[in-house]
């Protein structure tokens, strides 16, 4: 199991539940290094002093806080620890609210809250009592310098924590605005009908990642030296009868899911499937180190000098 990034109490009235912090998702991105383009070699990144013109470690930094142009105010890592905060140990319960409540754009990262041995009948009441009301509590909790809210939510008898963005964190100036059109009703309810024969259970295992899939394809057609064709990208349709389209739409789903349902056939991917890639290929990828292993007839690349 990962390792806990995160151990403290949840603070419950008068009640403290023992807990440990997990990062309950990751990235499955495909990782590239920088080559140069002449040699090919890899670039390195340097952490570099340009008043020693030198090159220095990591170790060798600090944190500045850049209080006028050019003077920092240093923090060292003893100066967070004497932050005066509950957070930083304490995840306090300071409200319960329905899950509804929260806009979506508050999220930021999941975590998966573990029970210590003494915190195990505590944290199973905790998330029974949330689950049973509908609820989600919220708190406050510091981690990775930063103190942020979080949201803790009942999950098939587990607590989940989300972190969530303060108010002044919501970019409000980017918000869009949308002038009133006129709808008529007629128009609502066939939207509505839309929306309603595509309405089905959420199962995130249906969809893949098709962007990652296809650029894995690119990256063996590559090392194959075989040449994909570019996709063809459909033109946007200019609707000149808003009703007309939204009964075409209507027609067409039905049409396609009792086509379906007739032959048994599964849902239709959401992209191209991919070609099959060597595993060791895949691994090396997958790991983050980003060397593919060596193909016959294929010249060793280049190492920095």
């Amino acid at each position: 199991m990962a390792r806990a990034i995160w151990s403290g109490v949840i603070s419950f009235g008068m009640v403290s539940i023992p807990v440990r912090l997990y990062p309950a998702t990751e990235s499955k991105d495909i990782s590239f290094h920088m080559l140069h383009t002449e040699c090919q070699s890899r670039v390195r990144q340097r952490l570099w002093c340009p008043v020693e013109e030198v090159d220095i470690e990591r170790k060798d930094t600090v944190k500045g806080y850049e209080y006028a142009r050019g003077q920092h105010i240093i923090l060292t890592d003893e100066d967070f620890e004497r932050l005066p905060l509950a957070s930083k140990h304490t995840i306090e319960l300071s409200a319960c609210v329905k899950a509804d409540d929260i806009d979506s754009i508050y999220y930021e990262k999941t975590y998966y809250l573990e029970p210590q041995e003494l915190g195990t009948k505590p944290y199973a009441l905790l998330a029974r009592a949330l689950d049973a009301k509908g609820l989600t509590a919220l708190a406050k909790i510091a981690i990775r310098n930063k103190e942020q809210l979080c949201a803790l939510r009942p999950s098939n008898g587990i607590l989940i924590l989300e972190t969530l963005f303060y108010a002044d964190e919501i970019r409000q100036d980017s918000r869009p605005t949308v002038s009133e059109v006129p709808i008529s009703r007629a128009e609502e309810d066939m939207a509505g009908t839309l929306v309603d024969i595509l309405a089905e259970p959420f199962e995130p295992e249906k969809y893949k990642d098709e962007y990652r899939n296809a650029l894995m394809e690119v990256i063996e057609a590559k090392l194959q030296g075989v040449e994909i064709e570019e996709a063809p990208v459909a033109a946007p349709t200019k609707v000149t009868d808003l009703m007309a389209a939204l009964k075409a739409s209507v027609a067409a789903v039905e049409a396609s899911r009792k086509s379906r349902e007739e032959s048994g056939a599964p849902e239709p991917s959401r992209g191209k499937k991919a070609t099959t890639v060597p595993k060791a290929f895949r691994e090396a990828f997958d790991s983050g180190d980003g060397e593919p292993p060596a193909e016959k007839g294929r010249p060793p690349r280049r190492k920095a000098e």
